[in-house]
């Protein structure tokens, strides 16, 4: 993903930006298919501006294949994605994206990564440094940047990953299973700083989990996609409330709709197999 965004940063604070009138994302009757055979059916989901929306869903549902759809990395059968209002490919410059497998190079450093891709991102020379630090910082990977990453541990990776995607202050970014392969303290690291970025850069925010409590913790409004289908929506008390007279947890309204429940530290060659297995099986 190429992206352009030249306004300098002196520091990471706030991001002021003017309301959209649009939300931040939205799909309509979304259709998706692998050789002929359709994996999505008629989806529809909108994320409005500075939410933070997860998509649950079992292994094989069709999480990654939804993020990958509305990023333009897989062609539509049918339906439309808009991002504020506009068809995706002329709002690349808004969009950040961390995906499943890994994206952080480990035969280089944590501040090496992070020039690459402002080099990507076509940054200009005067503001990459301080884009860079300010990232490490709000990261909490200063103390590391001049470590080869394959040191780093599975949680410092992620939080890698993240600044990598967003060196460009997208306003929308997707998180594909941003904890999978970490241990909890890890995972609650990892959580730590992205509701951080988010204070700090008032990101909308799309992620995929497999963990019902950071569904429950952390976002806004949950989607619930089983076998292609968006079967279920709404906030995590909203969905609660949805079932056994309101006294359901949400692992329960999950096992309802999709008939299972899921769950999934380490180094760096640990989370890069945990990620190509979590990549193969959906």
């Amino acid at each position: 993903m190429h992206a352009t965004n030249s306004s300098p940063t002196p520091s990471a604070a706030a991001v002021q930006r003017e309301p959209s009138t649009a939300p931040a994302l939205e799909i309509h009757d979304m259709t998706v298919a692998y050789h002929r055979k359709p994996v999505l059916w008629d989806v529809d989901l909108v994320v409005p501006e500075g939410k933070l929306v997860g998509i649950v869903g079992p292994n094989g549902a069709g999480k990654t294949t939804l993020i990958k759809a509305v990023l333009g990395l897989l062609p539509l059968a049918s339906g439309k994605v808009e991002i504020y209002g506009k068809p995706y490919n002329e709002q690349r410059h808004l969009i950040g994206y961390v995906p499943q497998l890994l994206s952080a190079d480990g035969a280089l450093t944590g501040y090496e990564n992070l020039l690459i891709f402002a080099k990507l991102y076509d940054l200009p020379r005067a503001v990459r440094r301080q884009r860079i630090d300010a990232l490490l910082d709000l990261m909490g990977l200063q103390n590391a940047a001049q470590q080869m990453v394959k040191t780093y541990s599975g949680g410092m990776i992620r939080r890698l990953e993240i600044a990598q995607s967003v060196l460009h202050q997208p306003r929308l970014l997707f998180l594909d299973e941003p904890t999978v392969g970490l241990d909890p303290i890890a995972r609650k690291s990892v959580w730590e700083h992205i509701q951080r970025l988010r204070r700090e850069f008032s990101t909308t925010i799309l992620l995929t989990t497999h963990y019902m409590e950071e569904a429950e913790g952390h976002c806004q409004r949950v989607a619930i996609l089983h076998r292609g289908k968006v079967v279920a929506i709404g906030s995590p008390a909203q969905l609660k409330a949805s079932l056994n007279g309101g006294t359901a947890t949400l692992d329960q309204v999950f096992a309802h709709y999709a008939g299972a429940e899921i769950e999934t530290s380490g180094s760096y060659i640990e989370v890069s197999r945990t990620r190509t297995d979590a990549r193969r099986v959906g």
